[in-house]
């Protein structure tokens, strides 16, 4: 039995290690763009790779992945989960020995432009050659960063085989603005509450640190609330974003206009930059200030872009994919990773369904072909 895993990443690189874990005799071939796989992965957790998070819908899955290759996790503020040596490079480093002790071949610099399914089997076009499979798994992430790997084409090659592809859109992914006040405020951290509303009607709503840009917006809150943003929408002017912030979330608007009044401003609470900002828009009022600094609104033009995003909103439809990430189109065919509509918050949640969805493709494989 032959496998063919397209895309060297977290779930790609997953899915290969389970299946010759399951079945040592099947053939997986794992086929890479770039010039080494797991690229992407240096970069997650600031370098620490947040693999998971005890929240997570897969954790219980991932951890004991890891724990079966030799990578020792502990548990960080949070929920979030990292390796024991709070290094990128150790997760890469198991991953990619674990690959070599089961004999997983990798093939780099191997860029996919056609599959199909002709009878029984798969034929994958690359520029190192055509290879064929009787199973075939879709891991080449979406189009968040692509310097590191994902350019989009794994959405190409999922609607070759009819699957249906949902809108993308950058997400985990600072957004930008046209108010002037956030360039004058940049550089300014503040834990508030912030909405997502788009032609007047709330998305979305969440509480964290929020962080003032030249350009815009930033801060784990900001990235949470981002897949609500459509680059597309706004630019064609179908929506209107506005983003409502409230700087104080644990106090009332009464409560702040007493505050106002007892101490003449919330200095006390807020940055006197920020502070200053308030008072001016509101002309001075206690009011005004007190109910500026529950709802203060800014006008959103859109996101920063894919490059700086963590990850792509949108995807192929869940609908079409089985428990174990099976195409229900073409049997054999395995979708897994940021390439389906799968978006989580900050936290290793992400992370956790690229490694887990792998997981739980490989272990569908198995369920099929395992003739042992």
């Amino acid at each position: 039995m032959e496998a063919v895993i397209i895309g060297g990443g977290a779930s790609g690189i997953a899915c290969a290690i389970r299946l010759k874990q399951n079945m040592p005799s099947c053939g997986v071939t794992v086929l890479e763009q770039l010039d080494e796989p797991c690229k992407k992965l240096y970069a997650t957790g600031n370098g620490r790779c947040n693999i998971t998070n005890t929240a997570a819908g897969g954790y219980e899955l991932t951890s004991s992945f890891f724990s079966s290759i030799g990578l020792v996790l502990r548990e960080s503020n949070e929920g979030r989960v990292y390796p024991y040596s709070n290094q990128a490079a150790s997760v890469v480093n198991i991953l990619l020995g674990a690959c070599e002790k089961l004999g997983v071949k990798i093939v780099t610099d191997a860029n996919v432009y056609k599959a199909e399914k002709i009878g029984e089997q798969f034929n994958v076009f690359s520029k190192r050659g055509i290879f064929v499979c009787d199973a075939l798994v879709l891991a080449t992430g979406g189009k968040a960063q692509s310097a590191l790997g994902s350019n989009g084409s794994g959405y190409k090659l999922a609607k070759s085989f009819n699957h249906t592809v949902t809108e993308l859109s950058p997400a985990l992914v600072q957004l930008t603005s046209s108010n002037k006040n956030c360039r004058a405020l940049k550089g300014i951290r503040t834990k508030c509450g912030l909405s997502i509303d788009i032609n007047g009607e709330r998305k979305a709503s969440s509480f964290g640190e929020l962080l003032f840009t030249d350009y815009g917006i930033s801060g784990i809150v900001t990235m949470d609330l981002s897949k609500n943003v459509s680059d597309v929408r706004l630019k064609n002017k179908t929506e209107r974003c506005i983003a409502v912030i409230d700087f104080i979330p644990d106090m009332s608007e009464d409560e702040l206009l007493k505050h106002i009044n007892s101490f003449g401003s919330l200095e006390g609470l807020l940055p006197a930059k920020l502070c200053s900002i308030l008072s001016r828009q509101a002309e001075g009022s206690s009011e005004k200030i007190a109910k500026y600094a529950k709802n203060w609104k800014i006008i959103i033009t859109g996101t920063k872009g894919y490059d700086y995003a963590q990850i792509t909103a949108g995807g192929v439809s869940n609908g079409e994919l089985g428990e174990y990430n099976d195409s229900r189109l073409t049997e054999g065919l395995y979708i897994v990773g940021e390439l389906t509509d799968n978006q989580f918050r900050c936290g290793g949640f992400n992370l956790d369904y690229a490694f887990s969805s792998g997981i739980a493709a490989a272990d569908g494989i198995t369920k099929v072909y395992d003739k042992n």
